[in-house]
């Protein structure tokens, strides 16, 4: 297995869910982690702030820089990412992981959301690859991970919630172009999604789906290693699923990434 050890890894959305996941397992290596976040005081429903995502990074063996980042703003990513130069000397791997959801249909969408979704999904992923990707031609071996489904061009993954769909599909269509654009920098550019609904603050949103029907974080987070760690001119490109990459690497029993071991899981909503 590889490892990540002295990695630097700048991770949008980390102070929770699947974005802090991913750094807690990075951290076990003991890579260094930028927690690009917004979240700073405590929030009245959602867990967990950069700094205590920092101490549980730090607790898991790995080094943390808390950064206060909202992905739609230039400047405060920008600002991030030379702070990440000066803690740690490079970015290796960029992680885009922040996502605005809202599973509404176009009557029910409003402009600010539709906005919000835009925004978040589709150019705060091309902004942080934008930024970092000056660091990230000096890396060793380079990677972007978005956070993003495979692009199936079927009116069932539209009708119910069109504006969140083109918002999610941007980030994935960032994978498309920017593959090809930095493949011959060696930067390897992919996707992943998972095979089922991940326990997240996202299932506040999901009135369909009980908790108990789901994983957790920990398998995005385990297939998401198992990525970062191939060598990046031979792995771009690609539209990962999270039990898949498992199951390549001869994992076979997922039993221990169930909310609820036995129950019958829920799959992903962009997936057959």
């Amino acid at each position: 297995m590889g490892t990540l050890a002295g990695k630097t890894l700048f991770i949008t959305g980390s102070s929770r869910g699947i974005g802090l996941a991913i750094a807690l397992r990075a951290a076990a290596d003991g890579a260094n982690i930028v927690i690009a976040a917004k979240t700073e005081a405590p929030h009245p429903t959602l867990p967990g702030t950069i700094f205590t995502a920092a101490s549980q990074i730090e607790e898991a063996g790995g080094k943390a820089l808390p950064m206060p980042v909202d992905v739609r703003d230039e400047a405060a990513v920008a600002r991030a990412v030379q702070e990440a130069i000066a803690r740690f000397g490079g970015i290796d791997i960029l992680v885009n992981n922040a996502s605005a959801i809202s599973l509404t249909g176009t009557a029910d969408t409003t402009m600010k959301r539709f906005d919000l979704m835009h925004a978040v999904n589709t150019r705060g992923t091309f902004l942080c690859s934008k930024i970092c990707l000056p660091y990230l031609q000096e890396a060793v071996n380079p990677h972007i991970l978005n956070l993003a489904p495979p692009i199936t061009l079927h009116p069932k993954w539209f009708a119910n919630h069109v504006a969140y769909t083109i918002a999610k599909y941007g980030m994935s269509l960032c994978v498309l172009g920017m593959a090809e654009e930095f493949r011959p920098l060696g930067i390897a550019v992919n996707s992943l999604w998972p095979r089922t609904v991940i326990a997240t603050a996202a299932l506040n949103l999901n009135p369909y789906v009980e908790l108990r029907h789901c994983r957790t974080p920990a398998i995005v987070a385990a297939a998401a290693h198992e990525i970062l760690t191939r060598n990046s001119r031979e792995t771009t490109g690609m539209f990962f699923i999270d039990e898949d990459v498992l199951r390549e690497a001869g994992e076979t029993d997922f039993t221990r990434y169930a909310v609820e071991p036995g129950q019958p899981l829920h799959k992903d909503w962009f997936l057959d």
